[in-house]
Order: structure tokens, then C-alpha cells, then sequence
């Protein structure tokens, strides 16, 4: 194997080719990333970023000499356009092919979008510097969908003297994900400290005063950021051959296909710990699965290994920060096994079937919730596992 292509230049994609040379492999690495950028941080975005407590130069996964380092082919600012498995190329939007004997897809997800125009996103460091010129004390800013990026957004606008609308379609924001009284607890912080939550409604579109819900009301505001997830970059792959639904489909190796991986958000994937597919879009997965596949794609096929991660994520919110491990989604029960929901101090613990499946913890310090990440990644019965925390 002399060629390997990794298309994402972002923390999977990087994480993927440092690995390549660690385990020492010396052939040609091609990096493409469709981002004029070097690999940079992206958590940092709706945080500190946002907040000018950091600079642009800060967010830099590498240093340039880290990089050189490396020996890359690097192609940056010029996106992958098509997949040619027989041929083993990948095409790319400058005309230029990329041969391949081993391929890495990292090329992460897009933010969704509503109809009408002028509504922020948040996904690259160029949505991020707009955004931060504009959030100004008084400056109306609606933030559509109260999910951890919006909410943080939120967050920041307010500390930042922005009167801030914040519009959500459940009734609780994130309780799909953490629960409900967990949703309610880190909604009231921001109610608390005047912003306008208003859960229940729709957003039809964007406007040039503002935002239309579904029953037509309007709401004017001087900015717009549309915070209501993403979708995988997986368009440039059509007719390729390769399976893809809600990411690109990967077996417990994070292979799709013979010799072609793919890692980070992405990657929809196997995960026999918890016995389901999975797509993970959080930083510290697109780490490790980038050097997973990058291990996988070397070895032997006997020798590959599972990537079976507890997934781990967190969130700044206003003086919350919120930390949890584990596969939350579709849980059955949540129990508070220490501190109180009232207080913002709590650990709560999560049940799927007859397992322990995550931990969820807000204003707690990391030793809180870092025991429960053994339960979970030992399958630890629930009733035993929280009789004995609580």
C-alpha cells in the first residue's frame, strides 16, 4: 500500500494520517480538505471564539512545522467531488484525481439550513468570525433551535449584552437526548438570565426582518443563527457504490468498504459495546475513530480491532459546565444518583434495557462522572450499578 487518501483535513482526518506515520508508514499521504484553513479546533467555535476570549490563531490543531513534519500531500480549500471505488480515485472539484490504495473519509457534516437568506451558521471558522463581528450590545439575535450548539451560542450572545431569542420545536430543548428534567434544568439557566426561550414552535423560514413560525407570526430580529443539527457530507459520494445512510454505513471496523474507512462525524458505525449503529459527532470521537480506521487500514485483517469508545462530550453554558459519557440517545430511564437538579449540581445516571448506558453531569467536578465511565463500558446492570452510587 503506497497511496493512502485522506479526505477531511479536520480532527478525524488529521488524527488519521499523524496515526499512518506513527505506526510507520512512509508511503504518500494525500490530505484534502475543502476548507482553505490548516486543521484547526472546532469545539472552540461556539465558546471561546465566539466570545473573543481567543484568537483565530489559537485554534490551530498543529503547527505548521507539526505538519511538515508529516510529509503530506496537502490539498486544502478544494473539496472532494466524486469516488471512483473500481478505479480507486477521488476526484476533486479542481479537476485534479487523487489515486488511492487506502482511503480515509472524514469529511464531517454541514449545518441544515432554512429557506430565506441571511441566517448565520456555525460550523467553520469564517461562520464564527461573522458572527462574532456582529453580536454587539443590542443586538437582536434569534437563535433557532436550543440544542447544545444553539445553546451555547445563546450563552455567549447573552454575555456579550445581545438580547437573545431562543426558538425550539420540543418542549423541552434536548430532552430526545438527556431527558426531560435533565432539558429542563438547562433550559431555566437561560431564563434566568433573560432570555427569551420559547419552546413548542416551528420555523418555517428566514425573512429579512427576521424569522416565520408556522402559525405566522413573525419575529424580528437583527440576526439569525439556524442551530438545528447537521447532516453527514456524504453527496460528493453518490453513484460511488458506497453504502451511506446518515453517514457513510461502516461495519465494527469502521470500514465501508474493502480498504476504505471512514471516521468522525461522518462515520455511521458499528459499536458492539453498545450493540447498535452509531454516529457520533462530537471532538473526542473524531479523534480516536481517525486513528482507529488509520490502524484498521494498515493491519492485517485478523488483526484489526473493533472501535468500541464510550462516547464522551461536553458543553459550556453561561457557569454550567455540562460533561457525559456514554450512548444517551434512546434510553428507557434517568436517575439522579448525586447532587440535585435544583442546585445545577447533579450526576444522573442513564438506562437502557437492564444497563447502565451513560452519565450525564453538570457542575461537578471531571472525578463525578469519570467512575461512571467503567460501568458503562462494562455493561454494568443497572439495578446493582445505581443502588450502590445513589
Amino acid at each position: 500500500m503506497r497511496r493512502i487518501a485522506v479526505v477531511g483535513a479536520s480532527a478525524a482526518g488529521l488524527a488519521a494520517a499523524e496515526t499512518l506515520r506513527r505506526e510507520g508508514y512512509d508511503g504518500t499521504i494525500t490530505l484534502v480538505g475543502d476548507e482553505p484553513e490548516a486543521p484547526y479546533d472546532r469545539p472552540p467555535l461556539s465558546k471561546q471564539l465566539l466570545a473573543s476570549e481567543w484568537e483565530s490563531d489559537r485554534l490551530a490543531l498543529r503547527t505548521d512545522a507539526d505538519l511538515a513534519a508529516l510529509d503530506l500531500d496537502l490539498r486544502l480549500g478544494v473539496a472532494a467531488t466524486g469516488l471512483e471505488l473500481a478505479g480507486r480515485t477521488v476526484r476533486l472539484a479542481d479537476g485534479s484525481d487523487v489515486p488511492y490504495d487506502g482511503l480515509v473519509i472524514a469529511t464531517g457534516v454541514r449545518p441544515r439550513r432554512l429557506p430565506g437568506e441571511g441566517a448565520h451558521v456555525l460550523r467553520t471558522l469564517a461562520d464564527a468570525l461573522t458572527l462574532r463581528e456582529r453580536l454587539v450590545p443590542g443586538r437582536r439575535l434569534v437563535v433557532v433551535g436550543a440544542g447544545f450548539l444553539g445553546a451555547e451560542a445563546a450563552a455567549i450572545a447573552w454575555r456579550l449584552g445581545a438580547e437573545v431569542t431562543l426558538l425550539e420545536p420540543a418542549a423541552v430543548p434536548l430532552a430526545h437526548a438527556v431527558g426531560a428534567d435533565v432539558g429542563r434544568v438547562l433550559a431555566r439557566a437561560h431564563v434566568e438570565r433573560g432570555v427569551d426561550l420559547r419552546c413548542g414552535v416551528t420555523v418555517t423560514e428566514v425573512t429579512d426582518e427576521g424569522v416565520r413560525l408556522a402559525d405566522g407570526e413573525e419575529i424580528e430580529a437583527d440576526e439569525v443563527l439556524v442551530a438545528i443539527g447537521s447532516v453527514p457530507n456524504t453527496g460528493w459520494l453518490e453513484g460511488s457504490g458506497l453504502p451511506v445512510g446518515d453517514g457513510v454505513v461502516c461495519d465494527e471496523y469502521c470500514e465501508a468498504a474493502r480498504n476504505v474507512y471512514a471516521a468522525g462525524d461522518v462515520a455511521r458505525w458499528y459499536n458492539p459495546l453498545f450493540g447498535t449503529s452509531m454516529r457520533i459527532e462530537h471532538r473526542t470521537n473524531a479523534a480516536e475513530q481517525g486513528m482507529a480506521a488509520a490502524r484498521n487500514l494498515l493491519a492485517a485483517p485478523e488483526a484489526r480491532k473493533a472501535f468500541t469508545p464510550v462516547p464522551y462530550f461536553w458543553s459550556d453554558q453561561y457557569d454550567m459546565k455540562v460533561q457525559a459519557y456514554g450512548f444517551l440517545r434512546g434510553h428507557d430511564e434517568v436517575a439522579v444518583v448525586e447532587g440535585d437538579l435544583a442546585e445545577r449540581r447533579f450526576v444522573a445516571a442513564y438506562r437502557t434495557g437492564d444497563r447502565v448506558s451513560g452519565a450525564l453531569a453538570v457542575g461537578m467536578p471531571p472525578k463525578a462522572i469519570r467512575q461512571w465511565r467503567q460501568a458503562i463500558m462494562t455493561g454494568a446492570a443497572w439495578r446493582e450499578t445505581v443502588s450502590v452510587q445513589a
